[in-house]
């Protein structure tokens, strides 16, 4: 007879498991973790440009020594949001390309010497405004590639490269402008017709919203101040080329290796701000029908205040569209409101040094909070 078939052993039931302790219970997911709202608004970048925009606007509110108090009138807003405008656009993207951890020391350089091209071209040469235009942009677009290219390909530091662009266009302004100008340095409209002139005014040097209060109206430089802000924060809020402009900044090697195109997104960056520098050099000219040597000349300075105001990082990585915009303000009212205070006006440099001492503390309260709390 044979033997019965062994039985298969069954497994033995597991054990049941042990009741979860209390603290596990009420732990929580970080991820899931609301925060609170006051750390969600330290978290903006432009906190800091915001409450330093409120309280110089109270300061000068309080100092106004004009006798209808100009400073809260359409006139004082007009003065002020002008000077704004100019620093503005190109504040804007200074401050992107400060996020992506660069530097363009050339901007100021660039906006005088594109209105002295306008001038040169427009003027003297007498081709169609348009024209001029259209050449003037691309001539800047072009500068831009020049210093990106550079500064990716030769590894050089950007403040390097593009002070040496700025001290070439200095060059020209003063030089190049004495020898083709029959030696004077400034530049105007010649007697004669101009085609395109006053219809290029109308898009870039004109006014609008005219009152008996405010005659002069309001210049379209703050428009096309406040569309190179709306279209600066779009782009680096809610596309991919924002969240690549803050990856190159933060960590240029680590968005490397997960695909961010670093050297593309920077030359992108560098045209952006020659850009710039050249829709600030056609406005300056078709507002004013002239052009000098010495325009421009140590503006770099203001517009990286500006974005340090707004706070936007020196190390890249950090930063607000939003804020540079607003720092902009602040050194618009900071210029105008020393004027409509009656304050010697050879203290402008030192008031605009105390601002940004100020706002660079703020700026890194701000920073270092936001950092915390996404730990």
């Amino acid at each position: 007879m044979t033997e019965p078939a062994a039985r298969t052993a069954e497994p033995e039931p597991a054990p049941p498991s042990p009741p979860p302790s209390s603290s596990a219970a009420e732990a929580v997911d970080e991820r899931l973790t609301q925060a609170s709202f006051l750390t969600r608004v330290m978290r903006r970048p432009a906190l800091g440009a915001l409450l330093g925009a409120v309280v110089v606007f109270i300061l000068f509110t309080a100092t106004d020594a004009t006798p209808q108090h100009l400073w809260l009138s359409q006139t004082g807003l007009e003065s002020w949001s002008q000077q704004a405008a100019f620093f503005g656009i190109m504040a804007v993207p200074v401050g992107l390309l400060m996020i992506g951890g660069e530097f363009d020391l050339s901007t100021g350089g660039m906006t005088g010497f594109t209105a002295i091209l306008m001038a040169l071209m427009v003027g003297n040469l007498h081709w169609n405004t348009w024209l001029a235009v259209a050449l003037t942009f691309v001539f800047g677009i072009c500068i831009g590639l020049l210093n990106g290219v550079i500064v990716v390909t030769s590894k050089l530091p950007s403040f390097i490269v593009t002070l040496a662009t700025y001290f070439v266009f200095r060059g020209l302004s003063i030089g190049g402008v004495l020898k083709v100008n029959h030696g004077s340095t400034s530049i105007g409209l010649s007697a004669g017709a101009h085609p395109g002139l006053n219809s290029a005014k109308a898009v870039f040097g004109s006014s609008f919203a005219r009152s008996a209060t405010l005659p002069s109206g309001y210049q379209t430089a703050i428009l096309w101040f406040i569309g190179v802000t709306v279209v600066a924060v779009w782009l680096l809020g809610r596309t991919t080329f924002g969240n690549w402009i803050f990856a190159a900044g933060g960590d240029a090697n680590a968005a490397r290796n997960v695909g961010v195109p670093v050297a593309r997104t920077k030359i992108l960056l560098f045209v952006g701000t020659s850009t710039a520098a050249a829709l600030v050099g056609v406005i300056s000219f078709l507002q004013s029908d002239s052009a000098v040597s010495e325009q421009g000349v140590g503006y770099e300075f203001y517009y990286i205040i500006a974005a340090v105001v707004g706070g936007c990082l020196l190390t890249g990585g950090y930063g607000s569209a939003v804020g540079a915009a607003i720092g902009a303000c602040i050194i618009g009212m900071a210029f105008q409101g020393v004027i409509y205070s009656g304050w010697d006006s050879s203290w402008d440099f030192s008031f605009l040094g105390v601002i940004l001492f100020l706002a660079v503390v703020v700026n890194t309260v701000v920073y270092r909070r936001a950092t915390r709390a996404r730990r």
